[in-house]
């Protein structure tokens, strides 16, 4: 049995906020039709690929999941069970926005089989969150994590983002210091992004927001890593941290090169070297599976160099680099043309080589995307 993630994309919201590019409407006129259509697809493959794969995680993401009701999240997650090979030990998370759930409607989520919360919060500063437009307050925020642990959710997880406009490393401790003393289990942090078509990008475009430099990005970036390893999270992916034993299995999928299905609009899917995207507006998206099953728009069959390429890539952005894994799969050719370049940053301190593996230090991870360009393949 191949051990494979499943991704489940919803794309309700009832706001948007002014840096996602994720696709999300705020419509809820195609909520029936768009349930009977996920329906279909998971009919499409896991007539494919159910015999051979045993899930290891799925995860509801978005738009806002939370907002639906506990019933219509628990109708995809039984037909999910009923066409593919699902355990009762098989993580299954519901991304969550503060504002969006109460005390019953979480204990609603527990029972339905949801068995880990991802709390979008992004900060606990007020001035920040009405910059980022977010419909919820400080409060609710802690109180959500709150109202996770007290109905019996042990994995709880909060996203936050640092480098907002304005943002002194002061401000950025203090989130991180009311993160830590809540009952979690990870934390993703993330950097402010410009993405193309959204509402930030054009404010900052039009001059309304200046973003700040990318030096003091990579300061606030290695204070997060060195404050969050001090309080018992350990970095095992460049945004992500984790207590032991509480990584995010559905994120190790994705860099760990594991296969995953996705389902859903914009949902993007990667299986036996192949990857496949689907329609993201939610019209074609309804029209295609309504016509042939599935709603790809496009495909690509990746070649070796490309696998080799995304794996190391993957692989140094998380956990590291196993090198034993490394020649089994791709053989020592990547090893011998890269050799002197790998010294070379080890001695810099950019990565530390122990046991047969590769992995960045704090420093590495704050220039990853700059050293990973530069590896001959």
């Amino acid at each position: 049995m191949k051990e494979t993630a499943i991704y489940i994309h919803i794309p309700f919201c009832d706001h948007k906020c002014i840096y996602c590019d994720f696709y999300s409407i705020i419509s809820y006129d195609n909520i029936s039709s768009y349930l009977n259509s996920l329906k279909k697809e998971i009919d499409f493959y896991s007539a494919k690929y159910s015999a051979e794969r045993k899930i290891i995680s799925v995860f509801f993401g978005g738009g806002t999941p939370s907002f639906m009701e506990p019933y219509y999240i628990s109708e995809i997650l039984q037909y999910i069970k009923k066409k593919f090979s699902v355990n009762e030990n098989t993580e299954i998370t519901l991304e969550t926005n503060p504002g969006t759930v109460s005390l019953k409607k979480l204990e609603e989520f527990k029972k339905i089989g949801i068995n880990r919360i991802s709390v979008g919060i992004q900060s606990f500063n007020e001035d920040e969150l009405k910059f980022l437009t977010r419909i919820h307050n400080s409060q609710t925020a802690i109180q959500t994590v709150l109202d996770s642990a007290a109905v019996g959710f042990e994995n709880i997880s909060v996203d936050l983002i640092f480098n907002l406009p304005g943002q002194t490393k002061e401000k950025w401790e203090k989130n991180l210091n009311q993160a830590v003393a809540l009952p979690i289990k990870h934390i993703s942090a993330y950097s402010l992004i410009l993405e193309k078509g959204t509402i930030l990008n054009k404010m900052v475009i039009d001059g309304k927001v200046k973003m700040q430099n990318e030096d003091y990005d990579a300061d606030l970036y290695e204070f997060t890593i060195d404050f969050l390893t001090q309080h018992g999270f350990e970095q095992y992916e460049v945004s992500n941290f984790a207590k032991n034993g509480y990584e995010c299995i559905h994120n190790n999928a994705y860099w760990r090169y594991k296969d995953y299905l996705s389902f859903g609009t914009s949902a993007h899917s990667f299986v036996n070297g192949k990857r496949w995207w689907n329609y993201s507006a939610l019209n074609f998206y309804n029209a295609a599976i309504e016509s042939k099953g599935n709603a790809v728009i496009g495909e690509e069959i990746l070649s070796v160099k490309e696998k080799l390429n995304e794996y190391v890539m993957l692989a140094l952005r998380s956990k590291g680099l196993d090198l034993i894994e490394l020649k089994k799969y791709f053989g020592e050719d990547w090893l011998m043309k890269n050799k002197n370049y790998l010294n070379q940053l080890e001695q810099e301190k950019f990565l530390i080589k122990k046991n047969e593996m590769i992995k960045f230090t704090p420093k590495g991870y704050a220039v990853c995307d700059e050293i990973l360009t530069k590896f001959s393949s």
